[in-house]
């Protein structure tokens, strides 16, 4: 063997060592790392635990909430719905009302003001009447003055 042979040997075995050791360091920072990881989940797994547990005691606690929001609306539903049928019992109410007014005051204008309008004409025409004699008197009174009047008439 030759002198270059041992050099070469010897740096293929410096470099064979070399790459055991940063293989073996390499190993070292990926169990380094690795723990790291482990701890990193082994927390977010409590976190996630703790978050669920928080999750459910929440869903618990909200769950009475919603059953009487739900009986509310259901509730306020049913109030609603009586409240528009009262309101339309009014309506109709009030229409039949104003008809049945409008029945009562036409009939009270047949029943009182036709006959009152009647006994108006009546009362007007024995008015005239009663006018029409007084004139007839008060003309018959004339004539009689006049012919009185007459005879005394230097003319």
């Amino acid at each position: 063997m030759t002198d270059w042979s041992l050099v070469f040997l010897g740096v293929i075995a410096a470099a064979t060592l070399i790459m055991a050791l940063i293989q073996i360091g390499l190993i070292v920072v990926a169990a380094g790392a690795a723990r790291k990881a482990q701890l990193a989940v082994e927390k977010a797994q409590a976190a996630l635990a703790t978050a669920q547990q928080t999750i459910t005691s929440v869903h618990e606690e909200i769950r009475p909430l919603i059953v009487r929001a739900n009986a509310i609306a259901g509730e306020a539903s049913k109030t609603a719905a009586l409240a528009t049928a009262q309101a339309q019992k009014v309506d109709h109410l009030v229409t039949t009302l104003a008809s049945r007014i409008e029945e009562t005051s036409a009939l009270v204008q047949q029943a009182i003001v036709t006959p009152a309008r009647e006994g108006i004409a009546i009362v007007a025409a024995i008015r005239a009447t009663l006018g029409a004699l007084r004139a007839g008197a008060d003309w018959r009174r004339r004539t009689s003055r006049a012919e009185e009047e007459d005879p005394l008439f230097i003319g």
